[in-house]
């Protein structure tokens, strides 16, 4: 197999792979907004006191 032949499926592989990175993306903002619309979101005070053995003052 010649390199020339070779580069056009591995361009595809990479678009491929942008691509589904993109969607995981959007579905991962969808799914936050939705939780925002629902209520279901912490205020900083909670994930203060939540992370509080974690975070360093």
């Amino acid at each position: 197999m010649k390199l020339a032949s070779f580069l056009p499926a591995c361009r595809m592989i990479v678009l491929w792979r942008i691509f589904k990175y993109h969607l995981y993306v959007l579905q991962k903002i969808e799914r936050g907004l939705k939780d925002a619309e629902e209520e279901r979101v912490y205020t900083q005070q909670e994930i203060e006191k939540k992370m509080a053995k974690w975070l360093v003052k």
